[in-house]
């Protein structure tokens, strides 16, 4: 193999952290980082929804840097230039020189790369997760080390405290040697032993998923009812498109047609053969159609050692690789980053584009309407109130924003939260953010409600809040033990 290319790798993974951090303070936090703010203060070995690791990574990032957006967004920009090292030692394991890392690095500079590290979600660490499981398994299969199965399992055993998709990606690839090899792998006592490595150190989150009946199996239902089969169908070509992008779509092409065709690449070409298998697995399962996206970073890698060796054949060739680069490394970040302000993009395709960018708009704002409305009150009746809100991005604004106009603890049946906390018995008033069709009828769970106002942005930007009614009522018609399982939704 050739030397590990440390200058310009580290380069563009540095570039890649200072361009992710000079933007993290912008427009303001996601739904799923408040969210996750949320749960950092209460640390579990597990959620409903998901496992612990992505909130303990925002409270750790709050601990160590404060209570910013800014802050919470430092540990997916480092992940994402992390990202960018292990993708030139992908290619570098595959035999790529300097060329194929420098290009593989900048992979972290593509749409999905760029959107992942931008906000704190579960994707730039299950990115990492991804890649590093791929390279000790080509580690393993390419070079004849079993004993990097070990190291496939305990990177596997960490991953299933951030999301448990490696899963899938490991059926992919079992089932892809199962087709063309090498079998014996399968029977390997080393594959074995990654396998009980990761079982060990994956045991207190599956012990927690045990005991309380595998929440997971029902929130895979319900992400499957929100994007249904024929959506994440018509979706899945997006993700070949636009999310590594359309500049870059030969490199990975490149890398399927040789893991297929390379005779020294033989003993992995179960990665080319997995990646279909993954992406019918995700459209046969519930899922969103962007999971398959980090075995495709993979083949992205592969693909940079054969045009490495294409453009060392003819070095004026790098102008072009090099325009292509740049072209997509503009436009994903026009359309992922945070560069140009709210006014500038509205009324153009982007927020479309990128729906990330709703989920960032009017949360202060939003906070100030319902505090508006708590301050309506008469001063005994703020005395016995609450507020509770439909999903968890509106609790976790109030209970980020709220301090400024001393409002109380924020309820909200959503997901985890409804087992955090359910409003006291001494609440006899409650200040309801309810959208349309919420379940939840409160003509029935109070003895009488209000319209008190409506959530309102004025960004000019559609939002999932814009026009969310804001309610008051009073008098709860049975005891919170008995009124609260009304309020549970996912």
């Amino acid at each position: 193999m050739a030397p590990v290319a440390w200058a310009p790798v580290g380069t563009v993974a540095v570039g890649v952290a200072v361009l992710l951090l000079s933007l993290a303070g912008r427009y303001g936090y996601h739904r799923d980082e408040l969210y996750f703010r949320l749960l950092g203060q209460h640390l579990e070995w597990g959620y409903l929804d998901q496992p612990p690791l992505t909130p303990l990574l925002g409270r750790m990032a709050i601990a160590v840097f404060g209570d910013t957006v800014w802050a919470i967004r430092v540990p997916p920009a480092l992940l994402v230039a992390l990202a960018a090292v292990l993708l030139a030692l992908v290619a570098r394991e595959l035999g790529g020189g300097v060329s194929a890392q420098v290009l593989a690095a900048f992979g972290a500079t593509t749409c999905y790369m760029l959107a992942s590290g931008h906000t704190l979600f579960t994707n730039a660490p299950d990115l990492v997760i991804w890649i590093l499981v791929s390279l000790f398994a080509l580690r393993a299969l390419l070079h004849g080390r079993p004993g990097y199965w070990l190291a496939v399992g305990a990177t596997v055993g960490a991953g299933l405290y951030n999301k448990y998709l490696v899963i899938i990606l490991l059926v992919s690839l079992a089932a892809g040697i199962l087709l063309v090899g090498p079998r014996r792998v399968l029977v390997s006592r080393w594959l074995w032993a990654g396998a009980a490595v990761a079982a060990v150190v994956s045991a207190p989150n599956l012990v927690y998923q045990a005991v309380n009946g595998w929440p997971q199996i029902e929130m895979a239902s319900a992400i499957s009812h929100h994007e249904p089969g024929k959506e994440r169908a018509l979706l899945l070509p997006m993700q070949l498109v636009l999310l590594v992008g359309p500049a870059l779509a030969p490199v990975w092409i490149a890398g399927i047609a040789g893991l297929l065709r390379r005779r020294q690449w033989r003993p992995v070409r179960a990665f080319a053969v997995a990646y279909p298998l993954l992406c019918l697995l995700v459209l046969a399962l519930p899922g969103h159609y962007y999971y398959p996206t980090g075995l495709l970073y993979v083949l992205y890698a592969a693909g940079c050692v054969p045009v490495g060796a294409w453009l060392a054949a003819r070095p004026q060739r790098r102008i072009l690789v090099g325009a292509a680069v740049a072209v997509n490394v503009g436009i994903s970040i026009v359309l992922t980053m945070p560069i140009l302000p709210i006014t500038a993009i509205v009324g153009t395709p982007i927020p479309q584009i990128n729906q990330v960018i709703d989920d960032q708009i009017g949360w202060p704002g939003y906070v100030r309407q319902i505090a508006e409305v708590y301050g309506s009150l008469p001063s005994q009746e703020r005395a016995a109130a609450v507020i509770i809100t439909d999903n968890y991005g509106e609790a976790g604004a109030v209970d980020r924003y709220g301090a400024r106009y001393h409002l109380p603890q924020v309820y909200s049946g959503h997901n985890e939260l409804y087992y955090l906390h359910r409003p006291p018995p001494s609440a006899t008033v409650a200040v309801l953010v309810v959208p349309g069709g919420s379940g939840v009828v409160l003509a029935e769970a109070f003895e009488r409600c209000e319209v008190a106002g409506e959530l309102r942005n004025d960004t000019g930007i559609e939002s999932g809040e814009d026009g969310v009614a804001l309610y008051v009522c009073r008098q709860p018609q049975q005891p919170w033990s008995q009124l609260w399982p009304r309020f549970r939704h996912h």
